[in-house]
């Protein structure tokens, strides 16, 4: 069974990016959004395994979609994607339910790694 994922990120090179490694992977990459409040519909509709979470967006920034998400499914796996010097938001993102973080720029390894790891439990 291939995992499927959810990619949330407000920059369209950023999406493209982290598809390129997820696919690359052999997971199967079921949708994207670009903000916080398409990411939560997107979750309703297409029941990801792993969700990919940018934190900085505009209309919901990712914690604000982590909680809204976890609402909607407390098993929710996300995974927060995060620029160097966020260390307060990736805590803040872990306590609203974040399962794990990867800093950008990505590295491919890092990205495969913390899939694996979340697709586990």
């Amino acid at each position: 069974m291939s995992l499927k994922v959810l990619i949330v990120d407000d920059a369209a090179f950023m999406r493209m990016l982290l598809k390129d490694i997820i696919t690359k992977a052999g997971y199967e990459v079921v949708g994207e959004a670009s903000n916080g409040v398409e990411a939560v519909q997107k979750y309703k509709e297409l029941k990801p395994d792993v969700v990919t979470m940018d934190i900085t967006m505009p209309e919901m920034d990712g914690i604000q979609a982590i909680k809204e998400i976890k609402k909607i499914d407390p098993d929710a796996k996300v995974i927060v994607c995060s620029a160097m010097g966020q260390q307060a938001m990736v805590v803040e993102a872990i306590q609203a339910g974040a399962k794990d973080f990867i800093v950008k720029p990505f590295q491919h390894s890092r990205v495969v790694e913390a899939l694996a790891k979340v697709a586990k439990g």
